[in-house]
């Protein structure tokens, strides 16, 4: 691992940032290169600095942690990602994997686990938080293949395209807004959504932002109710 390191922290919270930052920045030759607060933000900063670690929050605005981390790979392939999460979970940690990420980590671990954790990612190594079960990585590491090859459950039956459009409507923006977002029409925005609640199998917007939540796509406090 290089003796210096430019990392860009991506989480919707300043003050999460602000803690992470703090701890990144003791170490020599460790520099915080720059912040996002979306998953979008989070793409265009990472086009632009070229870091070599990004600190990926899963629940963020536009485009979450998951999705955004094979766009930035694609982009920049020698970058590392490490996932941050607020929840313990093997299905997230399996959708990690399968989105190129090399580690996942709980916040309420970074104190202790953030240091040891962009070393790990930084040099090639996989990383997961202490409490991530055991029968996860023993499956990984049994099955050996690529993280590409790990299913990511039933989300992995929905385009790139339609997994961001069911983040902006469980977000609460209209087919309009949507529309005007993505650059597209608004009769092309009612298809894709009636596609989603298709294959998985939703009846509901509230079935889908509930899906959403779970899944980690949207924070569990939205900003407002959609329509």
């Amino acid at each position: 691992m290089p003796n210096s390191l430019k990392i860009l922290i991506a989480d919707d919270h300043e003050i999460v940032r602000e803690g992470l930052r703090t701890i990144l920045e003791r170490q020599p030759g460790w520099v915080v290169c720059g912040e996002a607060g979306t998953g979008r933000q989070a793409l265009a900063e990472a086009i632009r600095l070229r870091p070599d670690v990004v600190l990926m929050d899963i629940s963020m605005p536009e485009l979450n942690g998951l999705d955004a981390t094979p766009l930035i790979l694609e982009k920049i392939p020698t970058a590392k990602v490490l996932i941050l999460s607020a929840h313990d979970s093997e299905r997230l940690v399996r959708q990690m994997l399968a989105s190129g990420a090399r580690g996942y980590m709980l916040k309420s671990d970074a104190g202790r686990d953030l240091t040891a954790a962009v070393q790990a990612v930084a040099a090639g190594r996989l990383f997961f938080t202490a409490s991530v079960s055991n029968v996860v990585l023993g499956d990984y590491q049994q099955r050996s293949v690529a993280p590409a090859d790990i299913p990511n459950q039933a989300t992995s039956t929905l385009s790139p395209r339609e997994r961001q459009v069911l983040q902006l409507l469980a977000e609460g923006q209209t087919n309009k807004e949507i529309a005007h977002q993505i650059g597209t029409s608004v009769k092309t925005i009612e298809n894709q959504r009636s596609k989603i609640m298709t294959k998985l199998n939703l009846r509901s917007l509230t079935d889908l932002v509930r899906y959403a939540i779970q899944n980690e796509m949207i924070p569990a406090s939205i900003p407002k109710a959609p329509s």
